[in-house]
């Protein structure tokens, strides 16, 4: 690979792309052609779709009505854990 082509792939690696993928972008971004430049500008296109994907997600604060019944659940079984273990210390310590 040519110097500008390996910057291309570790920036490419650094972002968390895969290494087969990234090797192919940077080594087509290399070789001139039309068809290499438009599957080139076909595969960014597809990166910023899934780009824009993640960040829809991750921006979201909103959690599923799902997501907050499970959250309630969890909390509520903390709850039982808590007291069962405080009810049982409670007996260990009359016992002695």
């Amino acid at each position: 690979m040519a110097k500008k082509e390996q910057e291309l792939f570790d920036v490419l690696r650094a972002s968390g792309l895969r290494t087969k993928v990234a090797r192919m972008l940077s080594q087509s971004a290399g070789k001139a052609g039309a068809k290499r430049s438009k599957a080139l500008s076909t595969s960014a296109e597809n990166l910023r779709e899934v780009a824009s994907s993640i960040d829809k997600r991750a921006v979201d604060p909103k959690r599923s009505a799902a997501g907050k019944k499970a959250a309630q659940t969890r909390k509520r079984n903390a709850a039982k854990r808590s007291a069962a273990a405080k009810k049982g210390a409670r007996t260990r310590a009359k016992s002695k």
